[in-house]
């Protein structure tokens, strides 16, 4: 998953504010966060979450007393154990172990390398077009554990800011030579301001035929006429099938931007996912 806690834990150094980093060690059982949550409490403010509920509550509270109070008494590190029942008032059943560290520059290192590597391991979403859909998309996946490329050769077009450190601009006017350079595997959006455009960049994303997701923006008309000018380009009509279009759910006829770029958002989770667990199965068969 993305974060920003290294930029936010940057500014807190920078301003000389104590703060700590609360990690989950280790996670048994029915626990409302996997092991590996983390999350960094300054004197006013909190990024990340390890579960919330009781559980987080009371780590804040840890958390801070140790921030405090590491200078004076040395104490940089504690582990806490916490069972997950009726006296935490939180019922999952588990059992969670946490990490509580004074950060310092040393964590901050850390956790920039560690975050880099997410990134640099993340699957890549390629959404061709700024436009309004294309803006309201970019922000649904900032959050969201992908390596976004958001491509258009309008630079005005593009937020001043970024909506997420895992989201990078490109512009360009050779679209198609960022489609053949993508990794097999990737999701392509294209939802460009101009249809011939469009089916330019698709019809060379389906040639490819490598890709995990391939979502074009439009009607069930502009779809039958892609279809129609693939074919008549010497396409395989095969391909055809794998192209989403509509994008989102067409059940729902909901045009508005941010509903688009929501169920655009769930399309691909569930199409990323389901992808990773059928190359997990042929390895999980072999044993």
């Amino acid at each position: 998953m993305t974060s920003d806690l290294a930029p936010a834990l940057r500014a807190m150094l920078r301003r000389g504010e104590p703060a700590a980093l609360v990690t989950v060690a280790d996670a048994r059982g029915s626990t409302p966060r996997e092991q590996g949550a983390r999350m960094l409490v300054g004197v006013d403010r909190t990024v990340g979450t390890i579960g919330g509920g009781r559980l987080e509550w009371d780590a804040i509270e840890r958390a801070r007393a140790l921030a405090m109070m590491a200078a004076a008494a040395g104490e940089t590190e504690v582990m806490v154990d916490v069972p997950l029942g009726p006296a935490l008032g939180q019922c999952c059943g588990g059992h969670v172990r946490l990490r509580l560290e004074r950060a310092d520059d040393s964590v901050l290192e850390r956790i920039e390398a560690e975050e880099r590597a997410v990134l640099e391991a993340l699957p890549r979403v390629q959404v061709f077009g700024a436009g309004h859909v294309g803006k309201a998309i970019a922000s649904a996946l900032a959050p969201l554990p992908f390596d976004v490329w958001w491509i258009d050769g309008r630079a005005e077009e593009f937020p001043a800011v970024m909506p997420g450190p895992n989201v990078r601009r490109i512009v360009t006017d050779a679209p198609l030579d960022v489609v053949a350079e993508a990794p097999a595997g990737a999701c392509h959006l294209v939802l460009t301001h101009l249809h011939a455009l469009d089916f330019e960049i698709t019809e060379a994303i389906l040639r490819r035929g490598d890709f995990a997701y391939a979502g074009l923006i439009g009607s069930a008309t502009k779809r039958r006429r892609f279809e129609r000018t693939f074919t008549a380009h010497g396409g395989d009509a095969r391909v055809l099938p794998r192209l989403t279009c509509p994008i989102g759910s067409a059940a729902l006829r909901d045009k508005r931007p941010p509903v688009i770029a929501a169920l655009v958002a769930a399309e691909l989770l569930i199409t990323l996912t389901k992808a990773s667990k059928e190359a997990r199965e042929p390895a999980d068969a072999e044993v």
